[in-house]
C-alpha cells in the first residue's frame, strides 16, 4: 500500500460526476436483499468486502468500491465509487496523474453519496491505511456528513501489519455478529502461514527484493516482509510494520537480489506484465543476480499481495512456491504468477 500524507478531502458525490451506471432499480434491489435480523452493509474497499463475504455475511452486503471484484458474485452489487484520474498507462503516467491530485489537496476517489445513502446502511466499511489505494475514512465522513435521522456505524481499517490485519477481520466480524467465523478465520490464515514456515524450514534463504511500484520505484513494506519471511526468503527493502516506501535504482543494484517479486499495487498479473520493460531498460538489469538466474517473477499484486484481507494466506504460499518449489508447489504458477 503505498504512503500518503493526510489530505482535506472533498469527494464529487453526484452519479453524474460518477458517471456510473447505479440507478434506483440497482439501489432498490441491494436494499431488498437483506433479510430479517441482517444488517445492511456497503463495503468501500476490497479487502473488507473479502472479509465481510468470508464471515458468511455476504448476504448483507448491498453496495461495493470500483475495485470490490472477489468474490466474483460482488460485482453485480451496486458500485459507489470511482477515480478522479485516468487508470491506464504507465505506472510512470499513473503516479503523476495521482501526485497532481494529491498536490491541489483532493481527495483521488469519488463516492456516489446520493446512491449510498439511498442503500440505507447500517454499518459502511472503508480504510484510513492510504489515501491513494482506495476511498478513504475521510471521504466517507464527507459524503455521510448530511445525513440525519438515522445512525450509521463507519468500520474503519487501518492495517499496517499481519498482526493489525488479523485485528481488522475481528473487527469486523464483531460488527457483524460473526465472532466465532472471525476467530476461525484469523485462526485459518495464521495455520496456513505457520504451515508454509514448516514447510521451508532449514532451507537455504534467497535475498528478495518485492517491488511494490516501478515507476518511481517503490519497496513493499506493512504486511509482505513478514511473509517473506515467513516462505523463507531474506527481505531487502520495506520494513514490516510501515508503509511501502520509494526507493533508488542504485540501492537495487548495490543489493544484487537473488529473487525479484513485481507485484505493483492495484495491477493484475496481465498488467503487471506490462511493466517488464520498463524493469528490463534500466542501467545493469541484465547484471543483477535474480535475472541472470530467471527468477525474476511477476505476481498478481491487486488479487494477493496488496489486498489485506483471507488471501495474504494465499500470497505466503505463492511466496514459497517462488522461492522453495521443491517443497511448496501450490500450483499458483501461471495464474497468480509467472516468471
Amino acid at each position: 500500500m503505498r504512503e500518503s500524507k493526510p489530505l482535506p478531502l472533498t469527494p464529487a458525490l453526484s452519479p453524474q460526476a460518477l458517471g456510473s451506471d447505479v440507478g434506483k432499480a440497482d439501489v432498490r434491489r441491494a436494499r431488498g436483499r437483506a433479510g430479517r435480523g441482517s444488517r445492511r452493509v456497503v463495503s468501500l474497499i476490497a479487502s473488507a468486502t473479502e472479509i465481510v463475504c468470508a464471515l458468511g455475511r455476504r448476504d448483507w452486503l448491498a453496495g461495493r468500491s470500483h475495485e470490490c471484484d472477489f468474490p466474483a458474485d460482488v460485482t453485480a452489487l451496486p458500485a459507489l465509487t470511482a477515480p478522479k484520474f485516468k487508470v491506464e498507462g504507465a505506472s510512470a503516467d499513473i503516479d503523476a496523474r495521482v501526485q497532481a491530485i494529491v498536490r491541489d489537496g483532493l481527495s483521488v476517489y469519488r463516492v456516489d453519496g446520493e446512491a449510498l445513502k439511498a442503500l440505507e446502511p447500517d454499518i459502511i466499511v472503508t480504510q484510513d491505511h492510504c489515501q491513494v489505494c482506495a476511498v478513504s475514512l475521510s471521504d466517507v465522513e464527507a459524503a455521510a456528513c448530511t445525513w440525519t435521522g438515522r445512525p450509521v456505524e463507519i468500520l474503519s481499517l487501518k492495517p499496517d501489519s499481519l498482526a493489525d490485519v488479523y485485528a481488522d477481520i475481528r473487527r469486523v466480524a464483531a460488527g457483524l455478529d460473526a465472532e466465532s467465523a472471525g476467530e476461525a478465520l484469523v485462526g485459518g490464515m495464521q495455520e496456513r502461514i505457520r504451515a508454509v514456515s514448516a514447510r521451508v524450514a532449514g532451507r537455504p534463504r534467497s535475498r528478495v527484493a518485492f517491488i511494490e511500484w516501478v515507476e518511481p520505484l517503490m519497496a513493499g513494506g506493512n504486511w509482505m516482509p513478514e511473509l517473506i519471511d515467513a516462505a523463507g526468503g531474506d527481505n531487502l527493502f520495506g520494513e514490516a510494520g510501515k508503509h511501502s516506501g520509494w526507493m533508488q535504482w542504485a540501492e537495487m543494484l548495490a543489493a544484487d537480489p537473488q529473487v525479484i517479486v513485481v507485484a505493483p499495487c492495484g495491477y493484475d498479473l496481465a498488467r503487471c506484465l506490462e511493466e517488464r520493460p520498463l524493469l528490463e531498460a534500466k542501467p545493469g538489469w541484465a547484471d543483477i543476480a535474480a535475472v541472470r538466474q530467471g527468477r525474476v517473477i511477476f505476481a498478481d499484486g491487486n488479487a494477493f499481495f496488496n489486498r489485506p484481507g483471507p488471501r495474504l494466506a494465499d500470497t505466503a504460499e505463492m511466496l514459497a512456491e517462488m522461492l522453495h518449489p521443491e517443497v511448496a508447489g501450490t500450483g499458483a504458477e501461471g495464474a497468480g504468477w509467472v516468471r
